[in-house]
């Protein structure tokens, strides 16, 4: 296991570093977890536990995070992509909440990530006969403005001819205007991997593909938990002094390991998406009404077109949720509310997945439902954290910890930093304007090998910031790892050789799926992935 340089922007990357980062083996790691007591153990590898474990580790306790599967390898994954204040929360007169989520999304894209996150125009098409009028909408894209205090400008209407020529695939029949707002978008897997690592450099230790088999019992107190390791079987334990369980949709499931009559605290919803390739460009994204309460999305994303999402309650196991063809039916059928049939052929679509959004119980309509975080406590005395948006990820972070302070008896107070006097806005690793890294790399990323092709260079300063001078300092030690993983995507084999060993990757999926975006683009073919696979095996 090599030592990460990492080299902030403004330093070249052959001239040293200010820091370092080293990932620890699975072997250390388990030694680790199972020698050690921690303050807290965090069950969860999703971004509320993620963003939990960094804030908690920021404190001065002592935290580890373990995760059945990959981090962000469910929910976390499975977003719209958006940091979004949530327009349409302003209908149910919800005015604070939506400022909350706007100062959230500025400062995760301004201040806290701005090489992972990019802002984006949004376009709201008005059509005759549509669920509202151009007024109303007018109206209320200028008071979502306001809220964020017009930092991504003024919410106006724009005419149809001016939005069909940014956006070519918009229908234009019947359509008398199209309200203007901006968001923000990131790829989710990555802002998670990124805060991952930002625990760890806080002093978490973490350990993804660790299944937990039972938790460990102290006078009826809930005192760690049996792990198995997913890759080798190796079995273990962790001791703690408390005990988080941030498993998402299987938040239930662990809180009937602590008490086996734990009444159910969650219900879920299920959300699709599909990935197609674009027949032209897109400078703005497209939210349309379906109804009074739900839009669609058709998002530029990775080169590539996002569209949905359903919202439809949910009630098998979450390892069982997927996209059915009534999804994919669905999808198309309200995207072709503004979108030309030739952008909607099957033929284009290269990927499609599903998550599941954690609500509170209870009766109602899912798509109507606050997307609420639930904090519980069991008999045994562990915490249950579920729900909320990942555009408050740091939000839900900040609020656990409160939590934790405010515990009856407050046996961890005495050891934490209080959350309010903890940076506020402490960016993730590698903040760097992504322009400048990008530029950068075109000049010096190839040195003494050959030059870095443009898209690859853009590619690694958007998904890596500072970081990616890692990356090319690998892929020009080592011409072979320079070459594109497919010659359609961006990615080069230095990314894979990365996520080996320095961003916990073990499956060919972990790094397909959530450190590349090849399997988005419909590019993990059975070579690629044999060879990714072969990469994982020479460690």
């Amino acid at each position: 296991m090599t030592t990460l340089q990492s080299v902030p922007s403004g330093t070249h990357p052959a001239s040293g570093s200010v820091s370092s980062f080293k990932a620890a083996s699975r072997a250390e790691t388990r030694e680790q977890l199972s020698t050690a007591t921690y303050d807290l153990l965090v069950i969860g590898g999703g971004i509320l536990g993620i963003s939990t474990a960094w804030h908690a580790a920021q404190s001065g306790l002592r935290v580890a995070l373990v995760d059945a599967g990959d981090f962000a390898g469910a929910t976390s994954s499975a977003s719209s992509k958006l940091l979004h204040g949530g327009l349409r929360y302003l209908q149910t007169g919800a005015v604070k909440l939506v400022a909350e989520n706007h100062f959230e999304r500025r400062a995760v894209s301004r201040q806290v990530a701005p090489h992972l996150a990019n802002p984006l125009t949004f376009y709201l098409p008005v059509y005759k006969g549509g669920p509202h009028g151009a007024a109303k909408l007018g109206a209320g894209v200028f008071a979502y403005s306001a809220l964020s205090a017009f930092g991504d400008g003024v919410g106006h209407l724009l005419s149809p001819a001016k939005a069909a020529a940014d956006v070519p695939e918009l229908r234009t029949d019947n359509l008398k205007a199209v309200a203007v707002y901006g968001d923000d978008q990131m790829n989710d897997a990555r802002m998670a991997l990124m805060t991952v690592r930002a625990a760890v450099e806080s002093g978490a230790t973490v350990l993804n593909h660790a299944e937990v088999t039972g938790l460990r019992f102290t006078r009826g107190r809930v005192t760690g938990a049996e792990l198995k390791d997913r890759n080798d079987g190796t079995e273990f334990g962790v001791d703690a002094r408390l005990v988080l369980n941030a498993t998402g949709p299987w938040v239930d499931h662990l809180r009937r390991m602590e008490d086996a009559g734990a009444a159910p605290s969650i219900r879920l919803s299920k959300g699709a998406h599909l990935v197609l390739k674009r027949t032209s460009p897109w400078k703005a994204a497209l939210a349309t009404p379906i109804d009074k309460y739900r839009i669609t999305f058709a998002l530029p994303w990775e080169d590539m077109l996002l569209l949905g999402t359903t919202d439809e309650e949910f009630e098998g196991d979450p390892a069982d949720v997927a996209v059915t063809e009534k999804d994919t039916a669905q999808i198309l059928d309200e995207a072709a509310f503004s979108i030309r049939d030739q952008q909607l052929s099957r033929d284009l679509i290269t990927y499609s997945f599903a998550g599941l959004r954690v609500l509170p119980g209870g009766p109602g309509d899912t798509s109507k439902a606050k997307r609420e975080t639930v904090v519980t406590e069991g008999r045994g005395g562990m915490l249950s954290v579920a729900g909320g948006k990942w555009t408050t990820f740091r939000h839900i972070g900040r609020t656990v910890m409160n939590k934790l302070a405010a515990l009856p008896g407050r046996p961890l107070a005495e050891d934490m930093e209080p959350i309010a006097r903890l940076p506020r806005k402490l960016p993730l690793p590698g903040i760097a304007n992504p322009n400048a890294v990008a530029h950068r790399l075109l000049v010096d990323g190839g040195t003494p090998g050959p030059r870095m092709a443009a898209d690859t260079a853009r590619h690694l300063a958007t998904h890596y910031g500072s970081l990616a001078f890692d990356i090319a300092r690998l892929a020009s030690e080592d011409p072979a790892l320079a070459e594109r993983v497919h010659p359609d995507a961006p990615e080069i084999w230095a990314q894979v050789a990365y996520a080996r060993d320095h961003e916990w990757a073990e499956t060919a999926d972990d790094v397909l799926r959530r450190r590349t975006t090849l399997t988005i683009r419909g590019l993990a073919t059975d070579s690629v992935r044999a060879r990714v696979e072969d990469v994982l095996g020479d460690r």
